[in-house]
């Protein structure tokens, strides 16, 4: 899917930087800019370098600042706001933006037109600019490039005390080398440094809103009148770089190559099958793949990975990274919890969630239907074991079976699911008690459990009495139980049997729908996007009528073609926008904020409650239009995270997340 855009769509360069693209390198480094190659935010970079994957992020070459020269007239190309309310006003000469396998910037000054092109290496800390230059002005024309640089860990302020130097053409600092490769005349320059830059998205957040850069050298270009030539830079961390057109066809190569493993028809799934794409990436602690949460802002998370790997990776058939990704987490899973955020350096993993463990025996089980594999089933049988016991047992942070057989989670100030804001002491959407989402995973991973066990055969004796009591649950939580207990001694199928019996509990037949939360709390009855991953998931926990009414009820209260709210408008603690400061945009996070990534189970929910027929699939294909047309918008050929509660249409938070795309593509996948 080609996109594009023309001067109607940035009138103004506020217009412009509505949108914004991203390359990603399987490492964890990218490039991204506005569509009118500015950066609206301190984390937009042409070359954001990944130095140890996935999370070393160092920008390097924050900006472009270009001039072109024509006869005695000397213009900005490039566009950029300053803290002043000056700017730097290249998008006026600017005709057109468009982004297929990377991004393409057109201008006209006088008679002479310029595409530049940006290209991201796969693998490797390299971008390629080139500037192709049509010269039909009458005139001589010169292109000036000035790199502007920070070499500075992402998001942290470059000090105007930082040496740069150049040694040929490797410019150093901070400890770190950049290597340039160009047919233009490469000039040092005394170092000068930039410090009123203004980012307009950190601005409206509440985040730093200023920036600071060094120029230390430019490449200029010139272009007889009459004549057509291309300027041509590579930059990036080792001395042996590529040239652009390599980098240009090795790029459309690897994308048309995904495309056609993952097979889909759908135009808008194809468009999804390369987006994600730009969320897997290699992690050198484990030498194995993971995933990215979300751009520019998070790392690999336990809960988003799980939840996002199906539809990324399954999906789009990459089943070698699915299998990878998951032998990721198996290395680190610790008394029946997978890590909520990986450990890096010296620091230890957080293990404070309560549904990744869940959501892995939900993901393999899904690996499982798309490939057979039953040997990657045996290996992880033990871990998927282990997590389940210590889930009867009790294990950290308020997590374990209570004696209804319903798992409780969440204690003082922690926040061990998905809704898992805290602001200090302030705990916006607790959810202390059983949530519901987590016990309709509790159930489907007995139920999966079950089936593995066919598998991988234990013997499997009848749950011991008192063993799921709250008394059983505090005496045995913190124990190692390794050495001494026997995991896989359940009986899978006569547990979730309970389960079952007891989720009834979350019915609530007045509002026709389930509660969020079994708390003894106003949040019991808040309707919340929540309960549709009981009606989504592959074992029904609800009966067909109960599904029906959940999906209908969600549909009236919740739903947007964007998104799912996370509550319902009617209710008194519902906030319609999110934005301003940190601590605005945390209490309104899980508000009423919509969300994408729910949307793809409520399309999973409907067409199962409607019997997958033709009318129902139709349906659902016609409301997806609405993820085509938020492809166009934020950053382009993405999904975001969110968007506002009461009118969603701009969107917020990351400008790429995993899991949005990856629920959505498994809708996709479901329909063919």
């Amino acid at each position: 899917m080609k996109y594009i855009y023309g001067k109607q769509d940035f009138q103004t360069l506020e217009r412009g930087e509505e949108n914004c693209f991203l390359m990603t390198n399987g490492l964890g480094g990218f490039s991204s800019l506005t569509m009118t190659g500015s950066c609206s935010r301190n984390d937009h970079a042409v070359l954001m370098a990944c130095l140890h994957s996935p999370n070393h992020r160092i920008n390097m070459i924050h900006r472009l600042e270009e001039t072109l020269c024509v006869g005695e007239e000397t213009v900005h190309i490039s566009s950029q706001r300053f803290v002043d309310g000056s700017s730097e006003e290249g998008f006026l000469y600017q005709t057109r933006f468009s982004y297929e396998d990377y991004p393409q910037f057109y201008y006209l000054v006088k008679g002479v037109e310029v595409v530049r092109t940006l290209v991201l290496e796969q693998d490797k800390n390299t971008v390629g600019i080139s500037y192709e230059i049509r010269n039909r002005s009458g005139e001589d024309a010169t292109l000036s490039v000035y790199p502007h640089l920070q070499f500075v860990p992402k998001g942290e302020l470059l000090e105007k005390d930082l040496v740069f130097t150049v040694e040929g053409r490797k410019i150093s600092a901070n400890g770190r080398q950049l290597y340039c490769k160009t047919n233009g005349v490469f000039e040092e320059l005394p170092v000068s440094f930039h410090d009123t830059l203004y980012y307009a998205y950190d601005a409206c957040d509440g985040r730093r809103k200023t920036g600071c850069t060094a120029v230390n050298h430019c490449v200029t270009f010139h272009v007889p009148a009459g004549e057509a030539d291309t300027l041509r830079l590579v930059y990036g961390v080792e001395q042996e770089l590529p040239t652009v057109e390599e980098l240009r066809g090795c790029v459309a190569e690897r994308r048309r190559a995904l495309e056609k493993q993952a097979d889909f028809a759908d135009e808008t799934a194809k468009a999804l099958t390369l987006a994600a794409d730009q969320f897997i990436s290699y992690r050198a602690s484990t030498g194995n793949q993971t995933i990215l949460a979300g751009f520019p802002f998070f790392e690999d998370w336990g809960r988003d990975t799980m939840i996002a790997v199906q539809g990324l990776c399954l999906a789009t058939k990459r089943y070698e990274e699915a299998e990878s990704i998951l032998k990721t987490f198996l290395a680190y899973c610790q008394k029946g919890l997978m890590p909520n955020l990986f450990p890096e350096g010296k620091e230890a993993p957080w293990y404070n969630t309560v549904d990744a463990s869940l959501l892995f025996i939900l993901a393999v089980y899904a690996y499982y239907k798309k490939t057979k594999d039953i040997v990657f089933v045996k290996s992880a049988y033990r871990t998927m074991a282990e997590i389940i016991d210590w889930y009867i047992r009790g294990t950290d942070f308020g997590i374990g079976m209570d004696e209804d057989c319903l798992i409780m989670a969440g204690k003082d100030l922690d926040q061990v699911t998905w809704m898992d804001v805290r602001v200090g002491d302030i705990l916006p959407t607790p959810r202390h008690g059983k949530p519901v989402e987590i016990n309709a995973y509790w159930y489907n991973a007995l139920c999966i459990m079950e089936e593995f066990a066919r598998i991988c055969p234990v013997h499997k004796p009848c749950l011991e009495e008192g063993e799921g009591t709250q008394a059983a649950r505090e005496e045995r939580a913190g124990q190692d139980f390794s050495g001494s207990y026997d995991y896989g001694q359940t009986d899978y199928g006569q547990l979730a049997g309970k389960v079952k019996e007891s989720f009834a509990k979350f019915w609530n037949a007045q509002a026709g729908c389930l509660k969020d939360v079994l708390s003894g709390t106003k949040a019991d009855t808040q309707i919340r996007c929540n309960q549709i991953w009981a009606v989504s998931l592959p074992f029904s926990v609800l009966s067909p009528k109960q599904e029906k009414q959940v999906v209908e009820t969600v549909f009236r209260k919740l739903y947007t073609p964007c998104g799912l709210r996370t509550l319902e408008p009617a209710d008194k603690e519902f906030c319609p926008v999110y934005g301003g400061e940190q601590l605005k945009r945390d209490l309104a996070y899980h508000q009423g904020t919509v969300w994408v990534f729910p949307l793809g189970g409520y399309y999973l929910a409907y067409l199962k409650v409607h019997g997958y027929t033709e009318e129902a699939r139709a349906y659902v294909k016609e409301q997806l239009e609405g993820i085509t047309a938020a492809l166009r918008e934020g950053c382009i050929g993405q999904l975001p995270e969110i968007y506002d509660g009461g009118v969603p249409v701009s969107s917020k938070g990351c400008f790429a997340q995993a899991w949005s795309v990856g629920e959505i593509l498994r809708v996709y996948d479901m329909l063919r």
